[in-house]
């Protein structure tokens, strides 16, 4: 079947009249849009208000210092510091720098890293690991300046406050230190971007010199790496959307190869947490979809001088089918569960600390744990609770986050023992009071009957009387949950009378896995129309005005908004699709793109005639909607953006304009030509300034400017 690309000459994003193609866009989006400077202006002043001015995160204890980062005033960007737990017991202090050096260390607050002085230049900078040794004397740090998620990897003497000559110019997310601090292990993606091999570096020599430990092949599977937490083992892993394999490799041996936990099957995903138990003894927890579609836990032994396969695993948790297990975490004396019901994340707790010893201590442990375990739920209302920064093994409290999108973060201590919470520290947010909002769930029900999980969130005074215009947001892919998340700048629209709907709908991971299932592959039609059946459900129900719906969605949910901007463009007033992958055929027949063999397994691969023409109903750039009736449109991308191509949105907003000529100077397109990345600018500030033009555009539509 012939498919018809005029602008296929787009994709050559490096030539002069791609080039220039997108300079006239940007020039055409700052014209259309000038207008609302004004409202950008009183926006950001609004957000940059209720941002702090200087904001410090949980500081994350290690045995000599607690680490923790800082928002100076006027900076974009973080700053990395540590304070020393404990006072040398004979201090010494160093008349030159007057600092205290009884041991070798420091004694006063040490900035380690100020993200702003990578930057050079650039507008643009993100840091992509920031690892501390388990000396605590260097710190192994990776930073992007193009936004192209490529991150060249440097080493930081922590007590010279100097760079090592060390220098690997090609990096990814994640490594792991070998125990004696003299090793680090990291990824390298390949030119599609694809993470595919993992590499030892030993530190005091050239990178040209690191050793490959690990290589990954088959292009539909990426490779990470990460540090267990004892210390002892540091854990690689490759994943497909639905195969994965894990091997261990023991941090103290810098030569020591990689083992395989359990080998590889097709259709089978699983992860793995190191345990050492009271009495010395260690296993592995292993989390799998093995036989168990929402997930169970299993015990393997560590695998010590060869691969092993799932025969020698246990199940510790059988499966329950209610509820989604989506990791484990070890610590001494307790597991910590990770899990999700109902649509809500929760915590449960399981003491180790039980008669029995070895693999039975472990077993009875878990078994008392699941009956009568410590189950931690989130403190708000409509909101989230997860995992803060805990890296030490042995800690009898660990940090825990809660927080909504009305409610700014809260850390507490949790006490393992008695699941007490004790707050510890707090976001600020100046002059925001979350008693003046609401933030609630619902249900409504899809095309098929299945009902849609919705947040609602509105100022407490704005009645849900069909008066109301609403912004709705939505995702669902990769079975991703999107946590509400407080932001400053989401109370410029509640405080305009916009009522904000977060619809999470199937493809993503808020219902389980079975939630996902029924959201992909063959089933993606789902995803879209439920996100349609919650506007059509708000607008029948009276809630808010159905004629004052707008539409918003990043990247994946950024295809959600082209679709459903084709399907039912009589719905929407406004849609906002940002960095949206849209030429879904295309990019799909595609294995050079970065990551296409990666999403066939998500999506579906065009070369099998089935999966074509699924692709084909639903891709937005193949399916314009009808002249005449469509809502206006603003759609964003970036030159540098590795993960959808630009000439994505510029094909798209092209073949859109040319089938409505009448149209088409309500279709925007505001394309990042420098430095800039998939989610949008870097720093505080940038970001917010992004985030005040696309509310501006957004409040324009609906007629609300001005706050209620």
């Amino acid at each position: 079947m012939s498919r018809p690309d005029p602008y296929a000459w787009l994709r050559d994003v490096g030539s002069e009249a791609a080039l220039a193609h997108l300079a006239a866009e940007r020039t055409w989006y700052d014209a259309a849009t000038g207008h609302l400077a004004s409202l950008v202006e009183e926006l950001q002043s609004e957000m940059v208000g209720r941002t702090p001015a200087t904001d410090s995160s949980v500081s994350c204890r290690r045995r000599v210092c607690s680490y923790y980062t800082r928002l100076p005033a006027g900076s974009d960007h973080r700053q990395l510091l540590r304070d020393f737990n404990t006072p040398s017991a004979q201090p010494t202090r160093d008349p030159a720098s007057d600092a205290v050096v009884g041991d070798g260390f420091r004694r006063d607050t040490q900035l380690l890293l100020d993200t702003a002085d990578l930057a050079d230049g650039s507008s643009y900078v993100e840091l992509g690991l920031t690892a501390v040794s388990p000396d605590e004397r260097l710190l192994a740090y990776s930073y992007d300046v193009r936004g192209d998620e490529v991150y060249r990897l440097r080493f930081r003497d922590l007590e010279t406050g100097t760079d090592l000559e060390d220098d690997v110019p090609r990096s990814y997310y994640g490594g792991a230190w070998g125990s004696a601090s003299d090793h680090f292990l990291y990824t390298v993606h390949d030119e599609s971007y694809r993470p595919f091999q993992l590499w030892r570096h030993r530190v005091g020599t050239p990178a040209s010199e690191d050793t490959l430990v690990l290589e990954e092949p088959d292009p539909r599977f990426e490779l990470r790496v990460r540090q267990a937490r004892s210390g002892r083992l540091a854990v690689a892993w490759v994943r497909a959307s639905d195969t994965s394999e894990v091997w261990v490799l023991d941090t103290a041996d810098p030569t020591a190869t990689p083992r395989s936990v359990g080998g590889r099957r097709p259709g089978v995903t699983y992860h793995a947490e190191h345990a050492v138990l009271p009495d010395g003894s260690e296993s592995l927890l292993v989390v799998t979809d093995d036989g168990a579609p929402e997930f169970r836990l299993m015990r393997a032994p560590v695998p010590r001088s060869a691969d092993q396969d799932h025969a020698a695993w246990e199940e510790l948790l059988p499966e329950r089918p209610a509820e989604r297990l989506e990791r484990v975490d070890a610590f001494a004396g307790h597991l910590v569960l990770s899990l999700r019901t109902g649509g809500e994340r929760r915590l449960r707790v399981c003491a180790l600390d039980v008669p029995g010893s070895g693999a039975a201590g472990l077993e009875v442990g878990l078994r008392v744990g699941s009956e009568v375990g410590i189950e931690v739920r989130p403190m708000f209302a409509a909101g989230t609770l997860h995992l803060g920064p805990n890296v030490s093994y042995d800690a009898t409290t660990i940090v825990v986050a809660d927080g909504s999108y009305i409610h700014p973060w809260v850390w507490s201590d949790l006490d393992l023992s008695t699941g007490e919470r004790t707050e510890r520290h707090r976001q600020q947010a100046p002059g925001h009071d979350p008693e003046r909002y609401v933030c609630e769930r619902m249900q409504l029900p899809a095309p098929d009957g299945v009902p849609v999980p919705t947040t609602v969130v509105r100022r407490r005074d704005i009645p849900l009387d069909g008066s109301a215009p609403a912004l709705l947001y939505g995702y669902g892919a990769y079975e991703y949950s999107f946590e509400p998340e407080w932001e400053a700048g989401l109370p410029c629209l509640l405080d305009r009378g916009v009522v904000f709907v977060h619809a999470h709908v199937r493809g993503g991971g808020e219902g389980g896995r079975g939630w996902y299932l029924d959201g992909r592959m063959s089933r993606k039609q789902n995803t879209f129309s439920d996100h349609v059946a919650v506007a059509d459900g708000l607008a029948a129900s009276g809630l808010v005005d159905g004629d004052r719906i707008a539409t918003r969605g990043l990247s994946a949910g950024g295809l959600l908004q082209g679709v459903v901007f084709s399907q039912r463009p009589d719905r929407w007033r406004a849609v906002v699709a940002e960095v949206p992958f849209v030429d879904v055929v295309t990019t799909m027949f595609d294995a050079g793109i970065p990551l296409t063999p990666q999403e066939w397994a998500e999506w579906g691969d065009p070369r099998r005639e089935e999966e074509f023409r699924w692709l084909l109903a639903y891709s937005p750039y193949d399916n314009p909607p009808p002249a005449g009736g469509r809502p206006d449109l603003l759609v964003t991308g970036a030159v540098h953006d590795a993960r959808v191509m630009v000439w994505e949105p510029a094909k798209w907003v092209a073949r859109l304009r040319e089938t409505d000529p009448e149209w088409s100077p309500r279709c925007l397109f505001r394309v990042e030509t420098g430095a800039g990345a998939h989610t949008g600018p870097s720093g505080r500030y940038a970001h917010l300034a992004y985030e005040a033009e696309v509310q501006a555009w957004v409040l324009d539509r609906l007629g609300v400017a001005d706050p209620a």
